[in-house]
This record gives structure tokens, sequence and C-alpha cells, in this order.
């Protein structure tokens, strides 16, 4: 922002031009250049009222800040064709402060002032605007007029609204908190969240660039690119989601974490909020969880039957731990919560610390992490072993504490489902053993590994089989090595309005179950590579997830470019 010269600067400019018509503003400033240096000591009233004790029109006063502050000019005809940059602002503060702001042709972001010294009304602005705006002089009375034309049609907010996504919030900057509620930006930021639940979107990614504001919504895991909010500044949208998830709107140098509780229709959202500073602005991730995700079967995973039938086998264990592998975003919790609701029975008291808690099941105690007040994984399972539970979940092992009382959790029988971050089912196994579990312990307590990927699934609106021919094997290669043939039948889809035009509609998994049994619990003793482990467990009737996919495909659940995405040819 420009750097402008002090009002009683400005004062004493006016004195020696001879424009001061008021021997009291005169004799102000004669004593306030020695003894009172204060701004407000020499203008009680205002520049508004200084220009009201000079013999210049708003005009003729504009032009002399001008030239004293060495700044451009603003005509009013030029600020009525600009693009407005209003609607982060409440209208009470435009008009006490008889700011403008703007955007120009070229893009960049103008601040009309008629005061260029109320540092307070500018400082407020560069925090909605940023630090980069530029400053204009405009008149008096060409502020009040195109105020009046662009401010005409914005009320104040309905309150109806903005409780279309209830979330009551107190902040002490309310200053701030003014600038981020406005109707505009309100109604924006409740349409996306609106708009992504209905795309069945799992996160909103808001992306600040230099372009301007970036929205993508990640579905069936793929970010689409969607339209970004109209007529509203970027830090603005990024102050409203601040105020929903109570995060410090003040803060801008700093990452924040938050969470928030909303109402879309007629169901309740849980959303979780990570705010990045980043170099043109902070950007936002919105991670959305449904409170209402439907029934959690087995079904809908898509384990293949013989699968199917070794995990119901496995759940039948009365101790021991079983492991679900994958990267982020791979279905592990849901195939978490939906074996827990297969445990769900009278006869059984079940114990989960999970960070978060995204599926609540009833009859299943749940409880989440927080790590500010000691309560991690590790703590929460020293302290469920003396609730007399049947089953723990540990949403996940991070570190070597957490995965030792893990194991002893199940050795002292109780059954144990937790996650890990692997590639494999096999490579869970030496993951296990360098986060310091002895061998001896993990061969007598760990049962299975499940590995797994989503995949998206087709449209089964638009899908149709197609014959493979020589010239899909030409673009791309990857087909022969996957085992496909010219001649062979395969499904792909067009795209419709069902799937908006991409084929896709949902996810399944691809998976691959590692049940151990006395050769694979040998390799264990002998801390055998994931590599020899994985051939084992394939010579013992276990389904790769590339094998799986490929069945899937031939199905006609889902593409070859699909498994290609999400897995590896071994």
């Amino acid at each position: 922002m420009s750097v402008v010269q002090s009002a009683s600067q400005f004062v004493i400019h006016l004195q020696n031009a001879g424009h001061l018509r008021s021997p009291k503003v005169q004799a102000s400033s004669d004593s306030a250049a020695t003894d009172r240096p204060q701004d407000d000591a020499f203008l009680p009233l205002g520049t508004r009222k200084l220009w009201e004790l000079t013999d210049l029109s708003a005009s003729e006063f504009a032009d002399e800040a001008v030239r004293f502050h060495k700044l451009s000019r603003v005509t009013l005809q030029e600020m009525l064709k600009a693009a407005p940059l209003v609607s982060p602002f409440s209208q009470r503060f435009l008009r006490e402060t008889l700011i403008f702001p703007y955007q120009s042709a070229d893009g960049r972001v103008l601040l009309a002032v008629a005061d260029p010294t109320d540092l307070a009304a500018r400082r407020a602005a560069e925090i909605v605007l940023g630090p980069a705006i530029e400053i204009r002089i405009a008149a008096f009375d060409d502020l009040a007029v195109v105020l009046d034309q662009r401010l005409a049609g914005d009320g104040p907010e309905d309150a109806s609204e903005i409780d279309g996504f209830r979330q009551p919030h107190e902040d002490d900057i309310e200053s701030l908190r003014d600038l981020a509620s406005g109707a505009p930006v309100v109604r924006a930021v409740n349409d996306l969240l609106e708009k992504a639940i209905e795309l069945r979107a799992s996160d909103i990614h808001i992306e600040p660039f230099q372009t301007g504001l970036t929205v993508r919504f990640r579905i069936d895991g793929l970010l689409r690119q969607v339209a970004a909010p109209a007529g509203v500044l970027p830090q603005a949208v990024i102050s409203r989601i601040k105020i929903i998830a109570s995060l410090n709107i003040a803060e801008r140098r700093l990452p924040q974490d938050g969470a928030a509780r909303l109402r879309a229709g007629r169901a309740d959202t849980d959303i979780r909020v990570a705010i990045m500073p980043t170099q043109h602005g902070e950007s936002a991730v919105i991670r959305i969880l449904p409170k209402d995700r439907g029934l959690l079967v087995v079904d809908r995973l898509g384990f293949a039957p013989a699968d199917e039938a070794r995990l119901r086998r496995l759940l039948k264990l009365p101790h021991g731990m079983i492991v679900i592998t994958g990267p982020t975003g791979s279905g592990k919790t849901t195939t978490l919560a939906t074996i827990l609701s297969i445990l769900n029975e009278p006869v059984r008291k079940i114990l989960t610390i999970e960070d978060p808690v995204e599926y609540e099941i009833p009859g299943i105690n749940q409880s989440q992490i927080k790590p500010a007040i000691g309560l991690t994984f590790a703590s929460a399972l020293r302290s469920f072993v003396r609730q007399d539970p049947d089953v723990i979940m540990v949403g996940e092992v991070r570190d070597s504490e957490t995965a030792h009382v893990a194991v002893h959790a199940a050795l002292t029988g109780h059954l144990v489902l937790t996650t890990l971050h692997t590639e494999t089912a096999a490579a869970a196994l030496p993951r296990l053993l360098d986060l310091g579990v002895e061998a001896y312990l993990l061969r007598s307590t760990l049962r299975a590994v499940i590995a797994q990927r989503l995949v998206r699934q087709l449209c089964e609106r638009c899908k149709s089989s197609r014959i493979l021919c020589e010239e899909d094997f030409a673009d791309d290669p990857r087909l022969a090595t996957l085992g496909f043939r010219p001649g062979e039948s395969i499904y792909a889809a067009a795209g419709c309005e069902r799937c908006g035009g991409h084929g896709y509609r949902g996810r399944l998994g691809v998976f691959e179950v590692l049940e151990l049994n006395d050769e694979l619990r040998a390799l264990i003793g002998e801390k055998t590579d994931g590599l020899k482990i994985d051939q084992a467990a394939i010579r013992a009737g276990m389904t790769t997830m590339l094998d799986d996919g490929l069945a899937k495909c031939r199905a006609g659940l889902t593409s070859p470019a699909e498994i290609l995405r999400v897995t590896t040819t071994r």
C-alpha cells in the first residue's frame, strides 16, 4: 500500500496555501506543530470537517490531496465503470469511512478514499483486500454517489440465510467479523458447501492464485474445478470459513485447523477445516463428513466372494489383530466402520479411538484423540484395556508406542482393529517390525492384513460394452500388460447427465486379504522383506489388488484406466 503523509502535515500544507478559512483550525495547526503531534488533536472532526473549513470545492480538495500526497486521482465516471469489490464489507463501514474498493480492467485491486491518512480504514481494507492494494483519491461527493449506487441492492444480511448453515460464533475482533459476514459472502460460502454436498464431494479446495480464486471439489477421488464465487474477494471467503470453524480470522501467517457441524437441508454434516498461508493468500481445504451415509454393509465395499468369506471368518476370532493398509483416501475408515457394524452386537463391548470420528455408530463407544491434553492413540489404548472391551479399534498406528500397546492389547484377549500406511498387505509386516514390535509378538497376534484402494465405478446408466481392437493397444500399451487381448470385451461409459458427463459415479474397493499361515509366520521370524512375504501369500491363495481390480473390470464395474491409476503390477 502507498505511503502517505500525516494529517497534521496536510493541515499545514492547506494553511500555507491559504485555503483554510477558520482561524481556530489555523491556531490549532500552529500550536500542534510543536506541542501536539497526534493527528486527532488537529482534526477532532476528521478530514471531512477539514474540507468544510476550506474555500475549496470537493473536487478541488481532492486535487489538493493528490498534489500533497503524490497519489493518483479517480473520477466518478471511472468508479462507476469499474468492477466494485464492496461485498466483503458492511455498508456501515463503507459509508462511515467513505472508501470504495474496486478492481481495474487489468486486474489490480484499488481503494478509492477521500482521506488517505485514515489508517484504521486502510488497515481494515488490507485485511480483506490484501497488502498490495493501491490508493486512489476521490472527492467526497463522488464517493457518496458511487456508494449510494453500488450499495442500493445490497441490503443487510438475512438471518435465515445464515442459519442455512448454523454455526454460532462470538469473535473478539468485531470489525473483522463484520467484514466477513456480509450477505453476499455468506450466500457464496453457503452455496459452495451445498453444491459440494449435492455433488457428493469429499473435500473442497479453495486456493488463491495471482489470477484469482480457484475452487475444486474432490469427487470420487479426483479433483474437479468448479466455478469460484463471483463478486466476492478471496480473503472474504476465507474469513467466512474461519468464522464457521471458530478460527482466528485475524491470524493470516500460521496454519489453522478447525471443525464445525452444519445443517444442510434436513441432514447434519460435519466439516474439518485446514487453513494454510500461501504466496497469494490463505488457502482452505474443507473435508466433508456427512452424518447420514446410509447402511454400512460389506456388499457395498466391493469384496470378492472369497475375500468376503475370509473376512467374515476372521471376524469370528475372539482375539488377535487385523490391520487395514492403504494410502490416505483409500477407504480404510469406511472398511473399519463396516467391520465394526458387523461386530456390533449386544454381547460385545466395542471401544474406538479415532482422528476424527467420521462414522457415528449407535452402540459403540467412540472417542477422538486430543493431543493438546495428552489424549493420544497410545494413552487411550492403555485406558481401554481397563474398560473390559471385547473389540478395540485404533484409527491409525502412527508410532512405535501405539504399535506396542496395540499388539499387547491383542495379546491379552482383545480383537484389535487398526490401520497402517503401506503399499501392499505384505509390506505391513516389515513395517510393524520397523516400529519396534518384537517378531514373536507379531507372530502370535497378527491374524490378517487387508490392503485396499478405491476405484471409480462406471456409471450404470451410460456404460456399455465394447470390443478391444489393435488401435486400443497402440494408444495404451499397458492394456497388454494387464492381460487384455484384441477382440476381448470391456466396458466403458460415454458420460450422461447422471454422472455429470464423466462416465463414473461412485467408488468401490479393490482388495487383497493376506491371512497369516505357518509359512508367513516363519517369514516374520526371519524378518524377511515384503516381496518374499507377498510371494508366499500369493502361493497361499491371496488375490492381489491388481487381480481383484481386473476381475471387477471384466465384470463391467470399472475400467482398465482406473485399475492402472491405483495399482501397480508385481
